[in-house]
C-alpha cells in the first residue's frame, strides 16, 4: 500500500505548499499601509511662469544676469557649479571686460600647482576656469555643513523633478511645522509625533519635509539689482532657477529652433508627397 501512495506524496505535498502561498498572497487580509506625514503633507512645486517655457520659450538675459547675480552672492557660499566655465557668461550677455572682472575678484581661488616647488598652490581665476566651489574637496563641505553634502549646481535644474519651479518653490517654502497646514488639515494635529531633528529645517517642497539646508533666501532685498528690479524673495528665487535652468540647458534655444526647423521641414515634404501621389495616381483606376 505505502510503494503505491508513495509517488504521490511529493506532488500533494507541493500542491498544498503552492495553495498557501497563493492563500498568503491573494486571500489573507494585507496589513495597512503606513500613513506618512511626508506623503499627505508634501507640496507640489508652485506655478511659475518662465520665458523659456514651451517650444517657442527664449531666455531672458537681464533675468538669468540676475540670477547669477543671487548665486554670486548667496548660493555659491554653499554650492559649486564646476560645469560653467566664467567665459561662459558671456553667452547672457556679459562682455569680455566684466567676465574677467569677475573671474578675477571670485572669491574662491582656482587650484594651482607653484611652479618652483610642485606643491598645491590656488591662483586667481581666468575666464577659461572653471567657477570654483567654496570647498577644497568633499570632506571639507560634509564638515562645515553638519555632515550634508551641498549639491553641485549646474545640473540641478535637470536633475530635480520639478525642474527651475522646484528650486524656486523649495528656497521660497521653509514654514513652521507647529503651524503648518495643508487643505485645511493641521499636521501637527494629523501627525503629533512629527518632528524636526535638530540641525534640519521644515519645508513642505522637500521629500520627507526635512532639509539640512537653511534657508538661502532670508529676507526681500537680501540682493540688490544692478537694473533697479525689486528683489522680493519670490523675485530672487525666480531669477536663481532661471539661471541654473541655462547652467543645465544652454543650448536650449538652438533645441527649439531646430526643432521648429524640422517639424517645417517634414511639413513640406509630407504636402510635396501627396502632391507627388496625387499626380501619379491621378485618373488611374486601382
Amino acid at each position: 500500500m505505502l510503494r503505491f501512495f508513495a509517488p504521490l506524496i511529493a506532488p500533494l505535498v507541493g500542491l498544498l505548499f503552492v495553495c498557501a502561498l497563493l492563500y498568503a498572497v491573494i486571500a489573507a487580509p494585507s496589513a495597512p499601509a503606513a500613513h506618512l506625514a511626508s506623503e499627505e503633507f508634501h507640496l507640489p512645486p508652485k506655478d511659475i511662469h518662465y520665458s523659456f517655457e514651451g517650444p517657442l520659450g527664449k531666455y531672458d538675459n537681464q533675468q538669468l544676469q540676475r540670477g547669477f547675480q543671487v548665486y554670486k552672492e548667496v548660493c555659491s557660499a554653499c554650492h559649486s557649479m564646476r560645469l560653467v566655465a566664467f567665459r561662459d557668461l558671456e553667452e547672457i550677455g556679459f562682455s569680455k571686460p566684466e567676465v574677467k572682472a569677475l573671474a578675477k575678484g571670485w572669491a574662491t581661488e582656482t587650484p594651482s600647482v607653484n611652479p618652483d616647488t610642485g606643491e598645491p598652490a590656488t591662483r586667481k581665476s581666468l575666464p577659461s576656469d572653471f567657477i570654483p566651489g567654496p570647498y577644497a574637496n568633499e570632506t571639507a563641505a560634509r564638515a562645515a555643513n553638519n555632515n550634508a553634502l551641498p549639491p553641485d549646481m549646474s545640473l540641478l535644474a535637470k536633475a530635480r523633478e520639478g525642474g527651475p519651479a522646484y528650486i524656486a518653490s523649495l528656497v521660497t517654502g521653509y514654514a513652521d511645522a507647529k503651524t503648518f497646514t495643508k487643505d485645511g488639515k493641521s499636521l501637527m494635529k494629523e501627525f503629533p509625533d512629527f518632528n524636526t531633528p535638530t540641525g534640519l529645517h521644515f519645508n513642505p517642497y522637500f521629500a520627507n519635509l526635512n532639509i539640512a539646508m537653511p534657508p538661502p533666501l532670508s529676507a526681500d532685498g537680501q540682493v540688490t539689482y544692478a537694473d533697479g528690479t525689486k528683489a522680493t524673495k519670490l523675485q530672487m528665487a525666480t531669477d536663481v532657477s532661471a539661471f541654473l535652468m541655462w547652467a543645465a540647458e544652454p543650448k536650449l534655444e538652438n533645441r527649439h529652433r531646430t526643432g521648429l526647423a524640422v517639424l517645417a521641414y517634414l511639413v513640406i515634404a509630407t504636402l510635396l508627397a501627396f502632391g507627388a501621389y496625387r499626380n501619379i495616381w491621378h485618373g488611374k483606376k486601382h
